[in-house]
């Protein structure tokens, strides 16, 4: 059986040290061990990062300013810094969304998944969310149970995003049809 997450160690080590600067920022100081534990819990038990993985990575986060550590009895903790702040931030902005300073690499991860072109791509991981989702809410089916917040989000942010696909749709086509008017005429 693969290793989990399905990437090498090198992307894993960053993973962990950036969700240990999740963790930081949200929570407050936290130890390595820690970080492992709520790992293990959001994975569901998949993936549980050992001391090679989450020290060197916590190591990284010390070395490059964006945490610090301090020895609390036998544990050391690590809080981020302003700098490590900083770099969740501008992580975030970037991947927010597409930008023309950043290249596009759909293309890439299309052919990687198998999928045919970037559209391909974006149907393959829209069923695999929606797979997702309906995953999480069948461990609850209780109407009014944890998962209903949830279930209706999600009915909220699709009926947002197809009326927003709908829209696109009838701009496209009207300024399609202008277009040939203008070149006709």
């Amino acid at each position: 059986m693969a290793p989990w997450p399905p990437y090498g160690p090198s992307l894993r080590r960053r993973l962990v040290g950036l969700y240990a600067l999740t963790v930081m920022e949200r929570e407050g100081p936290v130890h390595g061990y820690g970080i492992s534990e709520r790992i293990a819990e959001r994975t569901e038990g998949a993936w549980r990062p050992g001391p090679g993985a989450v020290y060197p990575s916590l190591q990284k986060l010390i070395a490059g300013g964006l945490a610090r550590s301090k020895t609390q009895g036998r544990r050391r903790l690590y809080t981020i810094t302003p700098k490590g702040r900083a770099a969740l931030a501008e992580i975030r902005h970037r991947t927010g969304g597409p930008r023309e300073s950043h290249p596009d690499l759909g293309s890439l991860w299309a052919e990687v998944m198998g999928a045919e072109g970037v559209e391909g791509l974006l149907l393959l991981r829209l069923r695999r969310t929606v797979d997702a989702i309906d995953a999480r809410l069948q461990r609850d089916p209780t109407p009014g149970g944890p998962t209903n917040s949830l279930r209706e989000s999600v009915v909220h942010e699709l009926s947002q995003a197809i009326a927003r696909v709908r829209a696109s749709g009838s701009a496209s086509r009207g300024t399609a049809r202008a277009r040939s008017e203008a070149h006709a005429g």
